[in-house]
């Protein structure tokens, strides 16, 4: 069990059933317009996915936390951690829809390049690898790499401070990935 970070495919964000996200992808697409923006459909962008983007978020977050307080401004903190839908449109600012999930009162729906670009900062801040991290978006790629100690053996080869906090530079790569795979393959990533 635990929280994971997922990839939603066509069939389930147009879905009604357990799992679908019909509701919420209606009242995106009403707000979308409503701004006069083209309405998201997944996949309508992007390469078609070899499979599915999911990551396990268990080490401890205070670490990415404080490196978010020191790199981000507070909005810019407030979207990339409380978003609970990344969607691959360039939106100018987060979507709150009145929503629920079992973690959150309601949905905040940010676009993947803004995250990917508040995502690529924290890289930098870290001087992260990107190189060394996994990036074929296998399912758990990234945590089986970082906690079954890959990422500790690569560590004394790339000194830097992504190597200080492995904990940190998991959810800074875990950031920088979903927003790549959105924007790749034109998904939505949430909250399972």
């Amino acid at each position: 069990m635990g929280v994971y970070l997922v990839s939603v495919d066509a069939q389930d964000w147009t879905g009604t059933g357990e799992g679908g996200h019909a509701d919420l992808a209606a009242a995106l697409n009403t707000e979308l317009e409503r701004r006069g923006l083209p309405p998201y459909a997944p996949g309508a962008t992007g390469e078609e996915p070899p499979g599915w983007f999911e990551e396990k978020m268990s080490p401890p977050m205070d670490g990415f936390d404080a490196l978010c307080r020191a790199t981000l401004t507070a909005e810019e903190r407030e979207n990339l951690l409380g978003w609970t839908v990344l969607v691959p449109c360039a939106l100018p600012e987060g979507i709150t829809l009145p929503f629920g999930s079992p973690y959150t009162d309601e949905t905040l729906v940010v676009g993947a390049p803004y995250a990917l670009a508040l995502a690529e900062r924290l890289a930098a801040a870290l001087a992260l690898p990107l190189d060394l991290v996994p990036a074929t978006f296998a399912n758990l790629e990234l945590t089986l790499w970082f906690l079954d100690g890959d990422a500790e053996r690569a560590a004394p080869t790339r000194p830097g401070p992504w190597a200080d906090d492995l904990a940190t530079a998991f959810y800074t790569a875990v950031y920088l990935r979903a927003a790549q795979y959105s924007l790749r393959h034109g998904r939505p990533i949430t909250w399972s």
